[in-house]
């Protein structure tokens, strides 16, 4: 792994730690964060940075790590950058709400074995 992995994990793991604090923050539930433009923006963008952020992690680190869905998370920005209007709530909500949190602990996990090697 190189120290570009690093930065990047720590990256996606601000991010992920942002979309966590809009929620708080606004007191979102599915409702108010639906008709809500500010935090569904914020959380847009979160996801959408995450995404690019996965993108450029290093191939090594992405073989070595492959029970995370990459291709996935990049495909998910890629689907948001390109057809915003048409994004579906209730997936950006799930997303939020349950893959980043999960996204998240798998950062923090590789890179405490990242630190161990």
């Amino acid at each position: 792994m190189k120290n570009r992995d690093i930065v990047i994990l720590n990256q996606i793991i601000k991010y992920a730690d942002e979309i966590s604090g809009t929620i708080s923050r606004f007191e979102l539930d599915y409702d108010k964060f639906n008709n809500d433009y500010i935090a569904k923006n914020a959380i847009a963008m979160c996801i959408l940075q995450i995404g690019e952020s996965a993108g450029k992690l290093t191939d090594e680190l992405k073989s070595k790590y492959s029970k995370v869905p990459w291709r996935d998370i990049v495909a998910t920005r890629n689907r948001a950058v390109h057809a915003y209007g048409s994004i579906d709530m209730e997936i950006l909500w799930g997303i939020a709400t349950t893959n980043i949190i999960e996204l998240k602990i798998y950062c923090e996990d590789i890179l405490k074995e990242m630190e161990q090697n």
